[in-house]
């Protein structure tokens, strides 16, 4: 799967996680990940988040994250919402 064009999906409230998908000219998957966070869950959320890619088959695809805490279902939801909105 292709990404088109840049989309967005979920808020910077505490407890979610913000995702922006953007084509990746370069090719490949280029993951950016901020987070409240990161220190005990940085690689679970940058796991689950390309779990979620691969199960989607999403190829050459920038993806920002803003996490605030937010569980892997939200996670999961967020990506697969922002990529579903770039095709």
């Amino acid at each position: 799967m292709r990404i088109n064009k840049v989309a967005k999906a979920g808020t910077l409230e505490s407890n979610d996680i913000m995702i922006m998908v953007m084509p990746n000219e370069k090719g490949g998957v280029e993951l950016q990940l901020e987070s409240i966070v990161i220190k005990q869950f940085g690689n679970q959320i940058k796991s689950t988040i390309l779990d979620k890619l691969k199960e989607m088959n999403v190829e050459d695809v920038v993806i920002k994250a803003q996490d605030k805490g937010a569980l892997d279902y939200t996670i999961k939801a967020r990506v697969q919402t922002a990529i579903e909105r770039a095709v």
